[in-house]
């Protein structure tokens, strides 16, 4: 994949997406906004806005607030007006849809305009009935069908069809810079560990496990897979879990049952998320991805090997890319149960007593698997071809 970006200059590229307030799909949005003005194009972004509206402008884009997250009928429609006319308006060349509800809008807006209509697929879309279906193939109707990784690709090939032609695989992308191990600081990641209650003279291994506080994120099976290590294996070892709870109480509670359960309150620490991330992954020794749904992309292993540290995920969804199992960390078999957790338990004793030169080894590893296929550049770069590719092909 090339890294170079297109020449754009005086063209205008609108994104729409529900809204910016966190996530992997409203990040791709800010660096695609960034790479456009490299490129020497217009960015704008038709949202609702939220905290990371000022990301965007600082990446050089324009936000446009507009509640394109609607799914009322008659307010589809006003999107799609409303769309239409900042097209005319800003003399707008692609419309680029990222979500549902407002890829109905932007589709009638762009055929309206006759301008050209990208979609990107950043995930699957549960689809049990024909009019979900139906609701679901707006974001298979592009000139141009993106999908943010091979699984998500595949999904999209058996679920509506879509030709080669049409459809492109563009991986998300880490920002290997943000995310280098060069860069983070001792006294960073001494800090970290304290705020871990570590001790600076300990000689423990620590396993993180980042992401929102969710059933399907696996912090539970984190807690039961570690609860049934071996009793030495688990005193040389801390589990660190860090994200928010949104508002889910009652599974947080379920998550310090578990560890008073299974008594191991010294060993298993639950904190909250915290914005260095880059410093979280550099003071841990592995990381921990359990999704129990397949993830399409899956942001924290591939920012993780960035930071060039060993990461245990599950063999599906987009960890099978990410993660290359006995090379950058472990692959873990899907598990059938909520008791079927041995695979996740052996992962972890087997990389809990692996030396530090074979963890260092693997991170190295997976920070150069990142760097040939992940990158942020190689996303931004990726994308604007598509964009030029269709403006060209109109000339």
């Amino acid at each position: 994949m090339s890294e170079a970006f297109p020449d754009l200059s005086g063209r205008t590229i609108l994104q729409v997406i529900p809204d910016l307030d966190a996530g992997g799909a409203e990040r791709t949005v800010i660096e695609v906004a960034e790479a456009l003005g490299v490129a020497g194009a217009r960015a704008f972004v038709a949202s609702r806005g939220g905290r990371m509206a000022r990301d965007l402008e600082a990446a050089g884009g324009t936000l446009i607030e507009m509640n394109v997250a609607t799914k009322n009928p008659i307010g589809m429609r006003g999107n799609a007006a409303r769309l239409s006319a900042l097209i005319r308006e800003h003399a707008v060349d692609v419309i680029h849809a990222r979500s549902r509800a407002p890829a109905w809008s932007a589709l009638f807006a762009a055929r309206k305009t006759a301008i050209p209509f990208v979609t990107t697929y950043h995930g699957a879309y549960s689809a049990r009935t024909a009019p979900k279906r139906f609701y679901n193939r707006v974001m298979a109707r592009g000139d141009r069908v993106i999908a943010n990784s091979e699984w998500t690709a595949n999904h999209v090939r058996s679920e509506h069809n879509v030709a080669d032609g049409r459809l492109i695989t563009i991986p998300r992308g880490v920002d290997v810079d943000a995310f280098d191990p060069a860069t983070v600081t001792a006294d960073a990641i001494a800090s970290v560990r304290a705020e871990w209650s570590v001790l600076p003279d300990a000689r423990e291994v620590i396993l993180l496990l980042a992401g929102r506080l969710t059933r399907w994120k696996g912090q539970l099976a984190a807690i039961t897979a570690f609860a049934a290590l071996d009793d030495r294996i688990k005193q040389m070892a801390r589990l660190v879990i860090i994200g928010d709870a949104q508002g889910r109480d009652a599974y947080v509670a379920e998550l310090h049952r578990a560890i008073d359960d299974g008594q191991i309150q010294d060993r298993v620490h639950i904190l909250r998320h915290t914005e260095d991330m880059p410093s979280a992954y550099a003071a841990a020794d592995i990381i921990i991805a359990p999704s129990l749904r397949p993830e399409a992309f899956g942001r924290t292993a591939a920012e993780a090997a960035a930071i060039a540290r060993p990461v245990i995920g599950i063999a599906h969804g987009g960890a099978l890319e990410t993660v290359v199992d006995g090379v950058t960390g472990r692959l873990v078999p899907v598990p059938q149960s909520d008791h079927d957790l041995k695979g996740l338990t052996s992962a972890m004793a087997e990389l809990l007593q692996a030396s530090p030169e074979q963890r260092a080894a693997m991170g190295a590893a997976g920070r150069a698997h990142i760097l040939e296929r992940f990158t942020k550049r190689g996303l931004q770069a990726a994308t604007l071809t598509v964009y030029a590719e269709l403006l060209n092909a109109r000339s």
